[in-house]
């Protein structure tokens, strides 16, 4: 058969456990692979329209989400997760092959968000969200 491709099944998972004193998801898969996602990476690089835009060069730089915690995680069908953050972000819909991406890329992510970081003038600390809260929450930077 000439032109067809077959691919691979992706991983499925066959353990998450949410650890909240260490801020992390750990979830194993069926091929072997274990991953520890920490609630900060899971937040910045959330699959959402209001993270990742409806388009490239749309994405949003995610701020002063260094302390967000994950406050329910709901399952989605038999393929994914939909995490519910501190911050009130729960729209990301998190497929299986994306946590596992998240997971095997986790160096990567962490030294490019963290340079995206620098290059805006923000630390891990700081940014819109902790301003935000710094100033009791109530204004949003705009003149109205």
């Amino acid at each position: 058969m000439t032109g067809s491709k077959q691919t691979p099944a992706a991983p499925a998972p066959t353990a998450l456990t949410v650890r909240k004193q260490s801020h992390v998801v750990e979830i194993a898969f069926d091929d072997g692979a274990a991953f520890s996602l920490p609630f900060e990476l899971l937040r910045v690089y959330s699959p959402s329209a209001e993270v990742r835009g409806h388009g490239p060069g749309q994405e949003t730089l995610q701020t002063g989400k260094r302390n967000v915690e994950l406050t329910a995680l709901e399952p989605v069908g038999n393929y994914a997760v939909q995490p519910h953050f501190s911050d009130t972000h729960n729209t990301g819909i998190y497929a299986w092959d994306y946590l596992y991406w998240l997971g095997a890329n986790q160096a990567q992510l962490w030294e490019d968000y963290l340079q995206r970081l620098e290059a805006a003038g923000f630390t891990r600390d700081s940014g819109r969200d902790t301003i935000a809260a710094v100033d009791g929450g109530g204004h949003c930077g705009h003149k109205h």
